[in-house]
């Protein structure tokens, strides 16, 4: 993995290329809560099925996580401040605009970025996050439990065993992790939203219980649009073959 240092964060992140071209368009890819880069989007085979129609991949690990720089403060955790990570990413890389997919977290970083620097991103693609975007105050209060809880067998919820094996699973810092919860507890209005002119495609599946109404959320966009993936949950859509081909779909009918 390559490093460089962002907004007061050292970030580890990857950049991948299409093999039979120098460049390709390039899409920023946003991992979600106690993932990596690996998890979200290479293991899943993203890097593989985007590398291979044609695109430039930067994917990266959020502040906290994996292996980029841990802290302990939430404050260091606000979405904004997440969002400035990933447009020190473009400006390191010398990449005017992308694409950008988030999932989960992930969207909701991606979704502060394309409010905040709206010219960076192309387009927008928001997996597992609907309406939560703007019905509440960012991450689930049982992901905190979750972390700060003694141990998995503590937890009594299946919400909050998921989440805490899923930590335990990417090997991921609790202390950090706790650290992030509190602090990532921002929405954005949606009147902000109605702001934002680029394509935006919302993708959640249909058995997840977490992310709330995509069509719901895709309505604040004036050029969004919404995908239910048939039969999956927060976690199993993510590298679902439906998504996958709505998503490619999307990126070459945006302008």
């Amino acid at each position: 993995m390559l490093e460089f240092h962002g907004e007061a964060a050292r970030l580890a992140y990857i950049d991948e290329r299409p093999s039979d071209i120098d460049l390709g368009e390039p899409i920023l890819l946003v991992h979600g809560f106690a993932s990596t880069h690996a998890v979200n989007w290479v293991f899943p085979q993203w890097v593989k099925t985007l590398t291979e129609a044609g695109r430039r991949v930067v994917a990266f690990d959020n502040r906290g996580h994996g292996r980029s720089q841990k802290f302990y403060d939430p404050a260091a955790y606000s979405v904004l401040k997440m969002a400035e990570d990933a447009r020190a990413l473009l400006d390191h890389l010398e990449i005017e605009a992308a694409d950008v997919m988030g999932y989960s977290m992930g969207a909701r970083i991606t979704a502060f970025l394309a409010d905040a620097h709206p010219r960076r991103v192309r387009s927008a693609i928001l997996g597992g996050l609907g309406a939560r975007l703007v019905d509440d105050d960012g991450l689930p209060p049982h992901i905190l439990t979750a972390m700060e809880a003694p141990s998995l067998e503590s937890l009594t919820t299946p919400k909050e065993r998921m989440f805490r094996a899923f930590a335990e699973a990417t090997k991921s810092d609790l202390a950090a992790l706790a650290a992030c919860a509190r602090g990532a507890g921002q929405g954005l209005d949606e009147t902000r939203l109605a702001a934002l002119g680029m394509p935006v495609l919302v993708a959640i599946g249909t058995a997840d219980d977490i992310a709330g109404d995509p069509y719901e959320l895709a309505r604040f966009f004036p050029r969004g649009q919404a995908l239910a993936i048939p039969g999956a949950d927060h976690n199993r859509a993510v590298g679902d073959k439906v998504y996958k081909s709505a998503v490619l779909e999307f990126l070459c009918s945006r302008p």
